[in-house]
């Protein structure tokens, strides 16, 4: 059984990466220096990848060969998340104003560059959720840069998008590239998208040459429940998102002793029955908090404490709770909105601030490529109505308690029909 707290304390387990530094240092001097062949030579090394001049950009064949091989309903969904995000961010933009003595306008940059991660999963949401924001925002030149090319998904959430210049390459070496361009790439002005710890520290060294959207780490979930939250819908939305990896933080704060006590006696077990069971216990055992507060005033203070990537409120009067929160990626409004309407399908992107940062950075979205916290909220009908394409995604990429996030609603509201 988890302990209970009654005070949030940060985890303050944070790794020293002089090492990773210092060999990210030495790529990106490297790729300046000797341009494609260093970065042929790290593509070989490190994403297993023999490219060269001619072969390091997808084909359009090979794009069109992706978006063939694709299950239709799946095409259908990522169709659907497109439109759900591009609406979203062009509601973002503004004309600007002049009134004949000062005002502003807003120009996109020229060129973006998207990282999207390989590894061991496979993420088109991540295309969608960088991309549709640079196109929104009328960048005329984008590039996608991963490891993972050879996986359809990813070809045809680019293609969906409009993009068609992919590059085979991924690590510090593909962040050196876009960066500061070789033979074969193209300087960018902006790099955004999530990656490991090499990524993320290349990001931080070569911004101030190019724009950044942040420097994103392990995933992070809070959430405000008072006595009207359903406890199997909390251990389902904390699942989801310690599935991610060990290294995040997963922090429940609430007013109820019995819904603390529910949570802390069943998280474990319900940790060791998920797909990705391994992960999952190791990320509970290590980043997970049960914060019991007095009232809801205190468990707003200390979720803008936490400042956490994503946070749930699980409450009466989730709005108006919502309006006490400074600090926070992205606001979930309500009990019928897990995280994982956000991270496929409501709109708003997520690629998020991490590890506190909300308390000075924000979401991806249009600013990041011109030169501005998101709201979701659903209703039970519309989470029941996209139901379905949530799940499909979710389960295409490997995150089952993301899906199950959903099926345990809906399993609610069929037991009060």
């Amino acid at each position: 059984m988890l302990e209970i707290k009654t005070a949030y304390k940060k985890n303050n387990d944070i790794k020293n990466y002089d090492k990773e530094t210092a060999a990210v240092d030495a790529i990106i001097k490297d790729v300046r220096v000797r341009g494609d062949a260093a970065l042929f030579a790290y593509a070989k090394e490190f994403d297993k990848a023999d490219v060269n001049k001619d072969t390091i950009k997808v084909t359009d064949h090979e794009i069109a060969k992706a978006y063939d091989s694709v299950d239709p309903d799946l095409l259908k969904t990522l169709l659907k998340c497109k439109t759900n995000i591009l609406k979203y961010h062009e509601r973002q933009l503004s004309a600007g104003e002049f009134d004949g003595s000062t005002g502003w306008k807003f120009a996109p940059v020229k060129r973006a560059g998207l990282y999207v991660p390989g590894g061991l999963a496979s993420y088109p949401s991540s295309v969608l959720m960088c991309a549709l924001p640079a196109v929104a925002a009328g960048v005329s030149d984008i590039a996608v840069a991963s490891p993972n090319v050879k996986n359809p998904l990813i070809l045809a959430a680019a293609k969906i998008c409009g993009i068609n210049k992919i590059y085979k390459i991924g690590g510090a070496h593909a962040i050196a590239a876009l960066a500061y361009g070789t033979e074969s790439v193209e300087k960018v002005d902006v790099i955004a998208g999530p990656g490991n710890i090499y990524v993320t520290l290349a990001k931080r060294r070569v911004f101030g040459d190019v724009g950044i959207d942040m420097l994103a780490g392990p995933s992070e979930i809070a959430l405000i429940a008072d006595e009207t939250a359903d406890a199997d819908y909390i251990i389902a939305d904390l699942l989801s998102q310690a599935e991610h990896g060990a290294n995040g933080e997963f922090v429940l704060i609430t007013t109820s002793a019995g819904l603390a006590a529910r949570v802390a006696g069943e998280l474990r077990a319900a940790a060791g029955r998920t797909d990705r069971h391994d992960i999952t216990e190791a990320s509970v055992d290590k980043g997970c908090q049960i914060i019991l507060v007095k009232d809801i005033k205190r468990a707003v203070s200390v979720a803008n404490e936490v400042a956490a990537e994503h946070l749930e409120i699980c409450t009466a009067n989730a709005y108006e709770v919502s309006k006490g929160i400074y600090n926070a990626g992205a606001i979930f409004i309500g009990h019928h909105t897990p995280v994982a309407a956000g991270d496929y399908f409501a709109g708003p992107s997520h690629v998020l601030p991490t590890n506190g940062n909300s308390r000075f950075s924000s979401v991806l979205s249009v600013d990041a490529f011109l030169k501005r916290i998101s709201l979701i909220g659903y209703g039970e009908k519309q989470l029941e109505d996209a139901a379905d394409d949530i799940i499909r995604m979710a389960e295409t990429e490997g995150f089952f308690a993301h899906a199950d996030s959903v099926r345990v609603r809906l399993k609610n509201y069929n037991k009060h029909k």
